[in-house]
């Protein structure tokens, strides 16, 4: 557990990372900052376990995490978790129910080379993303459709997010304002604040005290009208490092 009476929530894919190259180099400097005052920085993320802990080593982080969209809260000190989310069974089940009906192509359809290619990971990171263990990222032929798919999850126990490139199949109890409300409550009396880009990271900015809005990959920010709004001058891992700037 940290020192510091700040703790940082941060959107991964379009925010810390950024959307094209996955880069996080123009974010060093605040990364270093945070590091050296003991500051928890949890992913927020629609990226899985083993994706969270391979990007954690690479930066040098130790703290908890929240995965697939608040499914799942890791935490690093007492490697405990706290289950929020549906199973993958479950969450699979409901998609090819609709899937030729909706013309839905989900990750577990699709080859390693064909994620690496829409998303432009390696092959290794493609790998790790499709481990899904809570959720189902997926495509719509028809994004018009969306609206009715979303109506029949609600139904069925289910909730369909919007995030950088896909939307994603989730159980409806979950999101990532209701973990990072979770998370807080090891954190009585912190200062919290919170970066996203899209529209999957409302909720999450909805819940802290300081949330930061970062522009998307095409320049614009999505519609947000919260207290204490602050907007990142630029988009991706730059844009992270000079709002978090201004803020600590």
């Amino acid at each position: 557990m940290q020192n510091n009476r700040t703790v940082i929530f941060t959107d991964l894919d379009g925010s810390l990372l950024n959307h094209g190259d996955y880069s996080f180099l123009e974010a060093l400097p605040m990364l270093e900052k945070i590091k050296k005052e003991h500051i928890d920085l949890i992913f927020t993320t629609s990226k899985t376990k083993k994706e969270c802990e391979l990007l954690q080593e690479k930066m040098g982080i130790e703290a908890p995490f929240i995965v697939e969209n608040g499914a799942c809260i890791y935490y690093y000190d007492n490697d405990s978790s706290e289950l929020l989310g549906r199973a993958h069974e479950e969450i699979i089940s409901f998609i090819d129910k609709y899937k030729a009906r909706f013309g839905i192509r989900a990750f577990k359809d699709s080859s390693i080379e064909d994620i690496a290619y829409a998303t432009g990971f390696s092959y290794q990171q493609a790998k790790l993303a499709k481990q899904r263990l809570f959720s189902e990222p997926f495509l719509i032929e028809d994004e018009g459709n969306i609206e009715v798919l979303k109506t029949i999850a609600e139904h069925e126990g289910f909730k369909i997010l919007k995030g950088g490139r896909f939307y994603h199949c989730v159980g409806a109890g979950q999101d990532k304002g209701i973990a990072v409300k979770r998370a807080l409550k090891r954190y009585e009396g912190y200062r919290s604040i919170a970066l996203g880009d899209n529209f999957n990271d409302i909720a999450m900015l909805e819940s802290v005290d300081i949330p930061i809005l970062i522009p998307r990959f095409e320049g614009d920010y999505i519609p947000l009208d919260l207290p204490n709004l602050i907007k990142a001058p630029y988009k991706g891992s730059l844009g992270w490092n000079e709002a978090l700037k201004q803020v600590l």
